[in-house]
Parts: structure tokens; sequence; C-alpha cells
């Protein structure tokens, strides 16, 4: 199998105040907490989640996925 981009991807700013579709969108990336990280791989439906709210997320690209 062939290295798999993975993406972390870190909320920086709160949800509080947002609109509800930026709130939603947080959630289904797996982001519930300030300063919390979650790992995804770089597909095309996450690229658009994170495009949706690239100002209240920090994005690192991973070489390959984490170990198992």
């Amino acid at each position: 199998m062939g290295r798999t981009r993975m993406l972390k991807i870190t909320l920086r700013r709160s949800l509080i105040g947002r609109p509800e579709k930026h709130r939603r969108i947080a959630r289904a990336l797996g982001l519930r907490k300030l300063n919390k990280s979650v790992i995804h791989n770089d597909v095309p439906s996450i690229r658009g989640m994170i495009n949706k709210i690239s100002h209240m997320i920090e994005v690192e690209e991973l070489e390959e996925g984490p170990e198992r």
C-alpha cells in the first residue's frame, strides 16, 4: 500500500457566536474543545470542510498515518 497523507486539524478559535453551520462542521470533524486536535485522511470531503471554517482552525500535513 502507498503512504496516505494525513491532516492534523486543531481548533484555535471558539465556536461561541459562530453560525450554526460552522458549529456543525467543527463537530463533524470531531473538534469539540478549544486547542484540541484530530487526525483525518487528506480527502476532498475533509478539505471542503476545512475550507469552510479555515478562519477557526489550524491545519498541519503529516506524511503518513499514525502507527497502529
